[in-house]
């Protein structure tokens, strides 16, 4: 999105982009060393799966008994934070010992430090918004001043979300299968404590298990199907070392369909020097006599009477 100043201009963040959240979070949450899906179905797997991660982290079901339950999803926003806290550095953990099996992981650990740097800043930054949410209820005056900011960080955190969920805090640069399997591990530990304890906050038995598991089983599914693709179509495996795996690079983008030029392409343009009218017929100060091109010029040498008498 290229514009005048202060737009989002090639991923560099501007004064005036810095007040627009989807701008800033793009900028903070998908920055530029994060790999670009190689495969537009991948892509669009994504966005499915992200759908459902989003109602396990939020939770349907708090929609129940009439109204929203804003104080639930809270929670559970808190709890989701916990979780992606701790899971994902255990999940990332567990997989460098089964790659470290093949080969050294030593040089994963720049991209490493850069998922971990992205993983914190946006489990702080969804604190400070709950927080902020909590407190401005008895800001009073201050709600002034409160106000514009907690309004500005729940675009930044929805936004925030949206890029995470599908590159997982960048782990795609570590290996491309990890973003599935953290989203699958993920969604799966938000609904067990649910599952455990059989609370179906207020839902029946049939909606309950549906909204339970319905997010967790989706997730999987996608995520089984983006693994699948990644390697019958280019050879990339969760379980191979990443330094094994095909670099490839997105394909470029279409080409904008061919629009010939309006107008004669071999007219003339600006300073016409050709004469409009018959191209072939004579200009000015035409060289032949406008009568007939055969006959006898003007001034003839001959008698003009009998051409042999006298």
């Amino acid at each position: 999105m290229a514009g005048s100043q202060g737009s989002w201009t090639g991923g560099a963040l501007t004064a005036g982009s810095l007040w627009k959240p989807k701008y800033a979070a793009r900028a903070v949450f998908h920055p530029a060393w994060i790999p670009e899906s190689i495969d537009p179905a991948v892509e669009q797997l994504k966005k499915i799966r992200l759908i459902a991660g989003t109602v396990a982290a939020i939770g349907v079901y708090t929609f129940v008994e009439g109204g929203f339950a804003f104080d639930e999803m809270l929670e559970n926003m808190l709890t989701a934070s916990v979780v992606l806290l701790f899971i994902t550095p255990l999940t990332v953990g567990v997989m460098l010992f089964v790659w470290r099996r093949r080969g050294s992981v030593s040089g994963l650990k720049p991209s490493l430090f850069n998922s971990l740097k992205l993983l914190l800043l946006f489990v702080g930054t969804i604190v400070l918004t709950v927080v902020l949410l909590q407190t401005a209820g008895g800001a009073g005056f201050f709600i002034l001043v409160l106000g514009p900011v907690v309004l500005w960080l729940i675009g930044f955190v929805a936004r925030g979300a949206w890029h995470v969920g599908a590159n997982f805090f960048g782990t795609a640069g570590v290996h491309r299968c990890l973003p599935p399997l953290l989203a699958t591990v993920t969604s799966w530990l938000m609904a067990l404590p649910d599952l455990l304890t059989g609370d179906l906050h207020g839902l029946s038995l049939g909606m309950g298990v549906l909204f339970i598991l319905g997010a967790p089983l989706t997730v999987t599914g996608i995520s089984l199907l983006e693994m699948r693709r990644l390697d019958r179509r280019y050879g990339i495996r969760l379980a191979a070392h990443p330094a094994t795996q095909p670099h490839l690079t997105p394909p470029p983008p279409p080409m904008p369909p061919y629009v010939p030029p309006q107008g004669n392409p071999y007219g003339p343009g600006p300073g016409q020097t050709y004469h409009p009218g018959n191209p072939y017929g004579p200009g000015t100060g035409q060289p032949y006599h406008h009568g007939n091109p055969y006959g006898p010029p003007a001034g003839n040498p001959y008698n003009q009477g009998n051409p042999y008498g006298h």
